[in-house]
């Protein structure tokens, strides 16, 4: 079945609404910049993908993330027509990485008040928007594209006729300590697919769709969920398994009863980083096979950095637009590709118009989480 999407919205540190957001990724502007967040006298590394919303350089405050989901989820909710103050019965799905880290290493090092109930989203949104049906899943980088695949599940179930799915991720010092210490050299960019990268940077981001059962008269309709695959391939705790990816793009094509040639713009998980992008564009390559050559293929984190949980619901939002305009943002900081996706029509430079209908958006987290979905244009 297809489900319909009714409404979007989304903040990151390149635009703080979808419409924003996809004329600034069109015209190459990138959201790096020099660390705002945390005391740079701490870390090696030096940039990251900020939305800037701190009183003032190195002063960070709590809640950040809840603060990013709720203007993700009160945008979706107005362009669906829904009531952004009263979403009660409404259930919302939010994907994660780390949730409120951020404001427990506040808490942590400087005294900064934060009660353990604001770690859970679902205060927030019943205080501001009456919502008293609430489920968070981290599920690594892959978990915004893990809550869209459960809304259709309950919208299949019958047991909701709509469903808000929701992914958002800000900058923890334990996570940008942890990359800076594996990662050879500190990276000043991510140029993902390139020889010549030197790995992630993180970003921070909040994504919101609305899906629905049946649209109301009238209702504009932003493009149809064909099918979302999910799995586990166990493979390492950080490498990723190329024949795991391959296992969740053939069968988001089979739920989506489509084939390799059907598609014509994916989305790609493309980190940056020495080993996913080659592992990406391998499981690409086997799950396509002769029809590899033909979609279009993009990657935003080049311009938003790895936004973790909101990273599959914000490319989402930008294939939403992608589709309906026939615009294609490019792959910035590619110059160089790496031979395993030498063959790949990857965007870069500027802007790709071409006429698209249907788009595979992938996304690939720690210990193997994998998620994968097939949307349609809106007809």
């Amino acid at each position: 079945m297809n489900w319909a999407m009714t409404g979007m919205g989304a903040v990151a540190s390149v635009g703080r609404d979808p419409a924003e957001l996809f004329a600034n990724l069109c015209a190459g502007v990138s959201g790096v910049g020099e660390l705002k967040g945390f005391d740079l006298t701490r870390h090696d590394a030096r940039f990251a993908y900020e939305v800037d919303d701190r009183p003032e350089p190195g002063a960070d405050v709590p809640r950040r993330a809840t603060a990013l989901l709720l203007d993700a989820v009160r945008q979706a909710a107005r362009d669906a027509g829904l009531d952004e103050h009263d979403l009660s019965g409404v259930p919302i799905l939010i994907g994660t990485g780390l949730r409120e880290l951020r404001s427990v290493e506040l808490w942590q090092r400087d005294g900064i008040e934060f009660p353990p109930q604001d770690l859970h989203f679902g205060t927030a949104l019943r205080r501001e928007c009456n919502a008293d049906d609430t489920h968070t899943f981290s599920n690594a980088c892959s978990a915004g594209l893990y809550a869209l695949g459960l809304a259709t599940d309950l919208l299949a179930a019958g047991t909701a006729e709509t469903v808000i799915v929701a992914g958002v991720d800000v900058l923890t010092e334990t996570m940008y300590g942890l990359l800076e210490r594996v990662q050879p050299v500190p990276p000043e960019r991510v140029r993902p697919f390139d020889r010549n990268r030197a790995g992630v940077l993180m970003g921070e981001g909040a994504a919101a769709v609305v899906l629905t059962r049946t649209p109301a008269a009238g209702r504009k309709v932003h493009g149809l969920v064909r099918g979302v695959a999910v799995n586990c391939d166990a493979h390492h705790v950080t490498a990723p398994d190329p024949v795991g990816i391959a296992e969740a793009i053939r069968e988001a094509h089979a739920r989506a009863g489509l084939g390799p040639a059907d598609i014509d713009l994916v989305m790609v998980h493309g980190t940056g980083t020495l080993l996913n992008d080659e592992t990406e564009a391998i499981a690409l390559g086997e799950a396509f096979g002769d029809a590899a050559g033909g979609p279009v293929m993009t990657a935003i984190k080049s311009m938003t950095g790895h936004t973790s949980g909101a990273s599959g619901l914000l490319n989402l939002v930008v294939t939403l637009i992608a589709l309906a305009e026939g615009r294609v943002p490019p792959t910035i900081g590619l110059d160089d590709p790496v031979k395993e996706a030498s063959g790949f029509r990857i965007v870069t430079e500027e802007a790709a118009e071409l006429p698209m209908s249907v788009a595979q958006l992938n996304a690939f987290g720690f210990g193997g989480v994998n998620a994968v979905a097939i949307v349609e244009a809106a007809r």
